[in-house]
């Protein structure tokens, strides 16, 4: 994460320095490192490299016979044939070549923004994910604390025989309890930090001292979006239906030159032949004649695959609405349960603030002061749980639409070249 080409690739889409790597940060270290987006360019390349090879003319052939007459007498008996076949494309094929390959490559590029969110989808929820861990390892912390605290009061109690042996087993249970999942945390954190490395690209050795930041992830969302909206901005923006049209547009272009197909290519076939001293010249046409067949069966191939492409796109379209549908309902229930964590907070802090004033007045013990706070600690990991579940399912609407919403203007722009290679080429 020290790597300068990444900070210089970081820094100039940031036009800022790296002090703390939030999500924004973290999205650029994984475009640069993530070996998915070199798979998704080594495609794009291939699509590319299909223009050039669809942009081809055929070469002509060049046929040479050499002989030589053993029966003549005359002065010369050697023989010489030389013909070339140079093939003329016809009905346009060359460009509806041209025009399929066009639209593969932009069905190819189009992949590249696809996988681009993917690889942004995952460290994001990655990022989520040790954001909840580590919050609640902080809150479990002080929950622990605080039920010894509980444990140790109960025991001055129970000396003085003011409360049963009961009650103090029933404190240390809980304060038992505080403790395995004070572990079971820190483990699931252990555990989503490998993961985060992995969404990054990198080994798990590369966060070490390195500073996380959850800056935007620590708080209600509040991105307030009408469904018609929604809609619009993923049928009109999401990847994998742009490419799904262009891979329409290729099938499309792939029956027209089907269809290009039925008329014959023409072939010229200019000769020389040298026939024992006699130089003889010859100028030869052919054609393929379609007395069989009119390439009825490519035809038929490729008007299919034209209606499979346009079912697997209408399809598509079908998924994404209802994926819209499904995650804007669960983000305004999320929104909903957040709202009410927070007002329970509130209200759990206000009680503590009142046994706080309470037990400094000597009206109430310090055992009730340490109960309240307890309460508060549960109500802060509801209320935490909620603030993660609010975010999964902003993070849930955002892969619907596949681009940023909150803030909505965070969205990185995906290069379309290595960054390690070019900062290669740069350094050398």
């Amino acid at each position: 994460m020290d790597d300068a080409g990444l900070r210089r690739f970081v820094e100039t889409n940031l036009h800022q320095q790296v002090t703390a790597w939030n999500l924004p940060a973290l999205t650029l270290a994984a475009l640069y490192f993530h070996p998915d987006m070199d798979v998704a360019r080594a495609q794009w390349g291939v699509a590319r490299a299909g223009k050039v090879k669809a942009g081809e003319r055929p070469n002509p052939t060049l046929s040479v016979a050499p002989g030589y007459n053993t029966t003549s007498a005359m002065a010369s008996p050697w023989l010489m044939v030389a013909s070339l076949d140079v093939p003329i494309e016809t009905a346009g094929k060359r460009g509806y070549r041209i025009a399929q390959a066009t639209h593969l490559s932009e069905a190819a590029r189009l992949n590249l923004a696809t996988v681009a969110w993917q690889v942004r989808s995952r460290v994001r929820s990655r990022l989520l994910e040790l954001f909840a861990a580590t919050r609640t390892e902080e809150t479990l912390r002080r929950q622990e604390a605080a039920q010894a605290e509980v444990v140790k009061l109960l025991k001055v109690q129970l000396d003085a025989g003011a409360v049963s042996a009961f009650e103090v087993t029933q404190a240390q249970i809980a304060f038992r309890n505080a403790s395995l999942s004070l572990n079971e945390i820190q483990r699931q954190r252990a555990e989503v930090r490998v993961a985060l490395a992995d969404a990054l690209g990198v080994p798990v050795r590369a966060l070490d001292g390195v500073t996380i930041s959850f800056a935007g992830l620590d708080r209600q969302p509040g991105v307030n979006l009408a469904l018609a909206e929604v809609r619009r901005q993923a049928l009109l923006g999401r990847g994998d239906i742009m490419g799904a049209l262009s891979d329409y547009a290729a099938s499309q272009s792939a029956l027209q030159l089907e269809i290009a197909k039925q008329y014959p290519d023409v072939h010229l076939g200019p000769g020389y032949e040298y026939d024992q001293g006699d130089s003889k010249w010859s100028l030869g046409l052919s054609v393929q004649l379609p007395a069989f067949n009119q390439n009825q069966g490519g035809i038929a191939e490729a008007r299919a695959r034209r209606e499979e492409a346009a079912a697997r796109f209408t399809a598509l379209q079908a998924r994404v609405v209802a994926v819209i549908d499904r995650a804007l309902a669960g983000y305004e229930a999320a929104l909903r349960k957040a709202a009410t964590a927070d007002a329970l907070l509130a209200d759990q802090r206000k009680q503590r603030q009142t046994a706080q004033r309470l037990f400094e007045a000597g009206e109430t013990a310090r055992l009730a002061l340490a109960a309240a706070e307890l309460e508060v600690f549960t109500t802060e990991l509801s209320r935490l749980d909620a603030v993660v579940k609010a975010q999964q399912a902003l993070g849930a609407l955002e892969d619907a639409v596949q681009r940023p919403l909150d803030p909505p203007a965070a969205t990185v722009v995906v290069p379309e070249k290595n960054p390690r290679s070019e900062n290669a080429r740069t350094t050398k």
